[in-house]
């Protein structure tokens, strides 16, 4: 992959590398219970160094093309979350990954990142398919896949254990055809 990661816009929105001074707002946002609580690999409590650790992996993993990670902020800089895509370039596929500050939930802003990353995949990453996954119990997540145009593909029972109990998982995929294909309906 190039050796620097781009910076995506959208209309409200603007996609960019994470920085190191992006840590204290990651800790506070991403160190919410809710936010923990929703996610599949948020830890809480998110202690002291964990946002700066976590930063510091981005760059090595974009230049080896495992993962991209975007900070989504507004145009004025503002940070609201992150959205990734963990990357299997060899089957031309990526799984997507995001979360959103409690403060920020209920305005669109996660449907707009998804977007964006998933034609991102497509266009300059050649992927053929992009791929997510909730916890059963958030199908806010769901409802974010579904209006980016992802397809629900199944549930696993039971397939991840989150603080001590055992979560179902939602699957959802979108192809490269699918963006091209008409819509039904």
């Amino acid at each position: 992959m190039t050796a620097d990661q781009p910076t995506l816009r959208t209309q409200r929105l603007v996609l960019r590398p994470f920085a190191r001074a992006d840590a204290p707002t990651v800790q506070r946002l991403a160190g919410a219970a809710a936010v923990a609580d929703t996610t599949l690999a948020i830890p809480h409590p998110y202690e002291d160094g964990m946002a700066e650790a976590w930063i510091a992996t981005h760059a090595p993993a974009y230049t080896c093309g495992d993962n991209v990670v975007f900070a989504i902020t507004d145009h004025d800089g503002l940070l609201f979350g992150a959205i990734n895509l963990r990357l299997e370039l060899q089957h031309a596929r990526g799984e997507l990954g995001y979360w959103i500050g409690e403060p920020y939930w209920g305005h669109g802003y996660a449907t707009e990142a998804v977007t964006a990353v998933i034609a991102y995949g497509f266009t300059a990453l050649g992927l053929n398919r992009v791929e997510a996954r909730h916890l059963s119990r958030n199908p806010a997540s769901g409802r974010v896949m579904q209006k980016a145009g992802m397809r629900h593909e199944g549930q696993q029972r039971q397939q991840v254990r989150k603080q001590g109990r055992f979560e179902d998982l939602e699957y959802y995929g979108i192809l490269r055809s699918d963006r091209a294909a008409p819509s039904s309906g």
